[in-house]
């Protein structure tokens, strides 16, 4: 991409992960809410999601609520095997909040709360955070492996993450799909550093992968270019905590729900009966699609949902 056209996504998705952030769900205060109310909130709420620290992702009722249309977004499908339940859990506006501090966080969710106010109310917030650096400099989930080893880089990852040659004002938007994973840290805990590595394919302490691995590692299950087309994702994701349950917040962006569909469904078992092993040590409790949209001359162009620049 040229300069001019990296202004064309929203900058906080191409950065890596932040220190902390927020994970804010927004639904409509009341299915009545008129049209005109819903565009004035996201006119409002535009100003804000310009820099980094604010990534807006809006969700396919909003969409229909306001009379458009955006092409290849819809709402998460049943992506579950025979033994391993994918939930579905539609989402109205999502946010993701950016930044180095939990303070700041606050700070900054108070402001998108208000631009929303009347016609959005906060549902839900997951607190995350950044964990451990590993030696290629990804964070590490809470089991201690490296999270986001395979992202792509550079063009490549420009390419799996933004929409492209979908008309004026829709090159450079995403699509996200978001699901918050539980982890039983018990289970995993019980297992011996040589069945752990076999979990997930690679050796914790040097990250290497296993050549030796079995079928249901989750390396084995989720080699993006194993499949045909291959399924590159950019992936966002970072651990969470409340109280003593934890896990990782998966945030995954594409220029479609493609990849992310085909990496989901094996890892269910839907399309070859082996359940990746991450579901003996962890469950998705949410699943969720969001379209982020493009930016403008430095804005947020919401022309594809029925916004003037």
């Amino acid at each position: 991409m040229t300069q001019h056209d990296q202004k064309r996504y929203q900058p906080g998705i191409f950065e890596g992960v932040p220190a902390v952030a927020r994970y804010a769900l927004f639904t409509l205060t009341d299915p009545s809410v008129d049209v005109q109310a819903i565009k004035e909130a996201l006119k409002r709420l535009s100003p804000l999601a310009n820099g980094s620290d604010v990534v807006l992702g809006i969700g396919p009722s909003l969409v229909a609520a306001l009379g458009a249309q955006v092409p290849g977004l819809h709402e998460f499908p049943d992506l579950s095997g025979p033994q391993a339940k994918v939930p579905v859990t539609p989402g109205t506006l999502w946010c993701w909040l950016r930044g180095d501090d939990l303070g700041e966080l606050l700070h900054i969710t108070r402001k998108v709360q208000k631009a929303l106010a009347p016609a959005f109310v906060v549902r839900h917030v997951v607190d995350a955070f950044r964990h451990a650096l590993g030696e290629s400099g990804h964070g590490r989930d809470l089991t201690g492996f490296e999270d986001g080893t395979e992202n792509p880089t550079g063009e490549k990852a420009e390419h799996a993450a933004f929409a492209h040659g979908m008309g004026d004002g829709v090159d450079g938007s995403s699509y996200v799909a978001v699901q918050q994973w539980v982890h039983n840290l018990d289970a995993f805990e019980a297992l011996g550093d040589e069945e752990a590595n076999q979990h997930f394919g690679r050796h914790r302490v040097t990250n290497e992968e296993l050549d030796d691995s079995p079928e249901w590692a989750h390396v084995k299950r989720t080699a993006q270019e194993s499949f045909e087309p291959e399924a590159f994702l950019l992936r966002r994701s970072m651990p969470w905590m409340l109280s003593m349950q934890a896990g990782l917040m998966f945030v995954a962006f594409g220029k479609s729900f493609d990849a992310f569909e085909a990496q989901m469904r094996r890892m269910s078992g839907a399309e070859d009966g082996v359940v990746d092993a991450m579901f003996r040590i962890s469950k998705p409790v949410t699943g969720a699609y969001f379209w982020c949209p493009p930016m403008r001359e430095g804005r947020l162009d919401l022309r594809q949902i029925g916004l003037g620049a």
